[in-house]
């Protein structure tokens, strides 16, 4: 299947070569040699070595046909999600609390069968939230994005925020930053834990207010993306986030987890347009939010 992408570059950018052009949008080096050697990007309709310069405002365009993809199929589950943003390329619900990201063998009740449902062909996925967390999930709606927007999350191009309502067993300062190493935890397979030979992991933390004198609102960003990562970090420290039934003694069996990733923003795809996606405020659902 043929995908096109057309673009102006920027007035406020400098002349650059066709080759780094290319790359400033992020496009996988394997796509790069095909544009050249088939010839399939062109600069004001015309094909552009890849040493030449492009111009403020000329127009590009870029025929891939050659776009391969090794997803799987997501049956529909008949059921719709709920759609904060979307355009050409791109898709981003507000996943519920309790559904997971992808499906298993077999399983058609989770956040991309919704999707299938939705665009009645299967999406492509992009990134995951855990099943207990809710908020903005990003999927692709074509395979030509796909690589772009790994590259992106990789880069920390593509920015994520939290909203958590925690526990204050300790003292939590107003804000800072965790920097503690995660591993599987050998006595549950469900869990991670703290360990010095877990993996490098880094968590940003701002409280925003006092819910209460148990309770914080707390916002969040990640520098790295481990499973569980601000579960296991926020537990850590003394502050485990309400509802968890994982990481927080007193969590209450009747209670959910206050997690939800509420805010993000990516480049669209072949552009160089800022995306900024925020979930509404009354579908923020939060203790004493």
């Amino acid at each position: 299947m043929s995908y096109y992408f057309t673009l102006n570059y920027p007035k406020k950018l400098k002349p650059c070569s066709v080759s780094d052009l290319l790359r400033q949008l992020l496009l996988p080096r394997k796509w790069r040699h095909y544009l050249r050697i088939n010839r399939k990007v062109l600069i004001n309709g015309q094909y552009r070595y890849f040493n030449q310069l492009v111009y403020p405002d000329e127009k590009i365009d870029l025929i891939l046909d050659h776009v391969e993809s090794e997803q799987g199929i997501y049956l529909p589950s008949g059921k719709f999600p709920d759609p904060i943003y979307e355009d050409h390329d791109l898709l981003i619900i507000n996943k519920p609390a309790g559904q997971k990201t992808h499906p298993n063998q077999g399983e058609t009740n989770t956040a991309l069968n919704d999707c299938a449902t939705y665009l009645k062909y299967t999406p492509y996925i992009v990134h995951r939230l855990d099943m207990l967390t809710s908020g903005l999930l990003l999927v692709a709606k074509n395979p030509a994005v796909v690589p772009i927007l790994n590259r992106e999350l990789t880069t920390k191009i593509f920015h994520r925020e939290y909203l958590a309502v925690v526990n204050q067993t300790r003292s939590l300062p107003e804000k800072g930053t965790i920097n503690l190493p995660i591993g599987h935890d050998p006595m549950d397979k469900r869990k991670r834990m703290i360990r010095s030979d877990g993996l490098k992991s880094c968590t940003h933390y701002q409280v925003l207010q006092k819910c209460s004198d148990q309770t914080a609102l707390v916002k969040l960003s990640l520098e790295t993306g481990r499973t569980h990562q601000i579960r296991v970090h926020l537990a850590a420290i003394g502050c485990p986030i309400v509802g968890d039934p994982l990481y927080n003694p007193q969590c209450n069996p009747d209670d959910f987890l206050h997690l939800t990733a509420f805010q993000m923003s990516l480049i669209k795809p072949f552009s160089f347009n800022q995306i900024k996606v925020k979930l509404p405020k009354e579908k923020i659902i939060l203790l004493n939010q």
